[in-house]
């Protein structure tokens, strides 16, 4: 698999200011973290090119040695890159103005951009202050207590970025545990972080050191080849090198909820994070519940888990998920109207939606919306609908995959073009 997308951000964003020269192996090679690497440049970090062993060299100039960007520093497509330099930018003494595509700019921001004035930064945006783009003017902060309003490991990584640069300690509470691969790297940096109750505590105080990294492969894009071999009648997918960190396993354990054959076969660690071969056979699905505490970690894997659920028997309820309508696309509608184009009966809610599995599903032509996700589960459903399946816009997958296609041919032996 590509490397583990959100690990990758933060191994630039995190190395970019500590004090030394580190190696990031296996780095995600797609346009966000890219877009992350660009912005970095422009705030003077220097990221050498891939070497003759993959590896990416990043320059680390301490927490004090950004520079202020003589232009407008460009997201692309990536909420990741916009949320996270945020919380970096707010902590520098000077102004930076940051945006995106058209699909960032209709993001909402409101989330970070209220915690980061409680904490001294200037920042405004577009209506109201919550679209990008962002100018932030930041400096001076002070250490706050805030519990966010919904998990989201995002907006708690801006804010422990930020903190690094507070007077006084940080206290991010969050309802329910989200991913934590910023904690990990922090940690590993020297810094003094601690997690008691659902209360990450982060005290500043001290520059970071560099570390080498060896990214994981990506759990949301192994995803595909799981659900993929799941809904097939005659499959065995073995996917290698799988980063299986606990707050990002719950499509894991919706898929074994739903009856799918598989396997978790422990790998050691990459980069302080747990790793796996995960195999993944035919198998006889059921419809299940989706929700509560069980989203936070599998949310960015909604939109194929909603194809393995047309394949199931039964129902399958997806609830708490709202935040999927801040995506790159609102994927909720999204996947009710193109899920429907293939034959599947699908309601959706203001939160979440059902998906009514088990009816015979029809190839289409689908949308991707410009989404990677969607590009690639729509091409998963493909798979195993009869007929022919055409995925618009199939270049989307190149956010966070840019092999999809050429393993999509190699997995299945199917002709695409």
């Amino acid at each position: 698999m590509p490397g583990d997308k959100s690990i990758s951000h933060r191994a630039l964003i995190l190395n970019a200011i500590a004090e030394g020269e580190a190696r990031v192996s296996n780095l995600c090679p797609g346009a966000d973290v890219a877009s992350t690497a660009r912005c970095l440049r422009e705030l003077g970090v220097e990221i050498l090119p891939a070497d003759a062993e993959g590896d990416v060299r990043v320059l680390g100039v301490g927490l004090d040695g950004l520079r202020e960007p003589a232009q407008i520093l460009d997201a692309g497509n990536s909420g990741t890159s916009v949320r996270l330099l945020s919380g970096l930018l707010a902590g520098q003494p000077f102004l930076s103005i940051i945006t995106g595509d058209d699909s960032l700019r209709s993001r909402p921001m409101g989330r970070i951009v209220q915690p980061l004035r409680l904490m001294g930064c200037e920042i405004r945006g577009r209506r109201g202050d919550t679209l990008p783009p962002l100018v932030i003017r930041g400096g001076s902060l002070k250490g706050i207590d805030y519990s966010l309003p919904v998990a989201s490991a995002q907006l708690k990584s801006a804010l422990l970025l930020a903190g690094l640069f507070a007077d006084g300690p940080t206290v991010v509470r969050e309802p329910s545990p989200s991913r934590d691969h910023t904690e990990r790297m922090l940690r590993a940096q020297g810094v003094e972080l601690w997690t008691d109750d659902g209360a990450i505590t982060l005290v500043p105080g001290h520059g970071l050191a560099s570390v080498d990294v060896r990214v994981p492969g990506d759990i949301s894009s192994a995803a595909f080849w799981l659900v993929a071999a799941a809904i097939h009648p005659d499959a065995e997918v073995v996917v290698r090198g799988v980063g299986v960190n606990p707050g990002r396993t719950g499509v894991l354990e919706a898929l074994s909820a739903m009856g799918a054959d598989l396997e978790v076969i422990p790998a050691g660690e990459q980069g302080g994070e747990p790793v796996a071969d995960l195999v993944a056979r035919s198998s006889r699905l059921r419809g299940i519940d989706v929700g509560g505490d069980l989203v936070p970690r599998l949310i960015d894997e909604i939109p194929v888990l909603a194809v393995a659920a047309a394949f199931a028997q039964g129902e399958t309820r997806f609830r708490d998920a709202a935040e999927l309508r801040f995506k790159e696309t609102d994927r909720l509608r999204a996947l009710a109207t193109e899920l429907g184009r293939l034959g599947v009966v699908v309601e959706e809610m203001p939160d979440g939606m059902v998906v009514r599995g088990g009816g015979g599903l029809r190839g289409a032509r689908c949308l991707s919306y410009g989404d990677h996700r969607m590009a690639m589960a729509m091409a998963v459903a493909g798979l195993a609908a009869p007929g022919e399946t055409v995925v618009d816009d199939p270049q989307a997958a190149e956010i966070s995959y840019p092999g999809f296609w050429r393993d999509l041919q190699r997995v299945s032996g199917m002709d695409w073009r």
